[in-house]
């Protein structure tokens, strides 16, 4: 009768180890901070100042309950940092992010100030009133429009790869479209979620 209990109890152990899965979900609040700050470089044209050092020793862990420390025993663990970090400065999105400063100082930015262009609500840029530019110019803004969308799509692409998660480029994509429009000075012009043009 003990074996039987035994073998039994093995057994649904190894189910329960076959059952748990674990989900990496996306750090939604730390995605927001990194593309606040590569948006900040492109729109203020200035690096974001360093944060000031803390003085505040970090905080103490909670000691693990029990039942944790079983299940850590029976299921390989997958820790992550208290807070995740995303990464988003490699040598690809360095280069995309000066072609993105260089455009906006020479074209993209007066192009948002007179209402010519807009962020769309899926985090690109598009003509929103061609009848600002002369016409002699619209082939260029609809040239330096394409280049800035190629940018930002290989941008979203290239932080979820370097982060060692290409299923999360439309959250990634989503994230800084949120951002462009925060950061967008008041005057601009930005899609809603319905693809209605509003001005800030």
């Amino acid at each position: 009768m003990r074996k039987i209990f035994i073998g039994l109890l093995a057994t649904m152990m190894v189910a329960l180890v076959g059952c748990v899965t674990i989900n990496v979900y996306f750090p939604e609040a730390a995605a927001q901070k990194a593309a606040d700050q590569f948006i900040g470089t492109v729109l203020d044209r200035a690096a974001p100042a360093p944060a000031p050092a803390s003085s505040t020793p970090p905080p103490v862990k909670p000691a693990a309950r029990p039942s944790a420390m079983l299940l850590d025993l029976l299921v390989p663990a997958a820790y992550a940092a208290d807070v995740p970090n995303i990464r988003i400065e490699n040598a690809t999105t360095d280069a995309i992010r000066k072609r993105m400063q260089a455009r906006f100082n020479s074209t993209l930015g007066p192009l948002f100030a007179s209402g010519a262009v807009g962020f769309t609500h899926d985090g690109m840029v598009a003509v929103r009133d061609a009848s600002k530019v002369p016409l002699s110019q619209r082939a260029q803004v609809n040239a330096t429009v394409a280049e800035e969308n190629r940018d930002r799509a290989a941008l979203y692409r290239e932080v979820a790869n370097a982060n060692g998660h290409p299923e999360w480029q439309s959250k990634i994509q989503a994230t800084f479209a949120k951002g462009w429009i925060e950061r967008a000075p008041a005057g601009w012009y930005y899609q809603d979620a319905s693809g209605a043009w509003k001005r800030k």
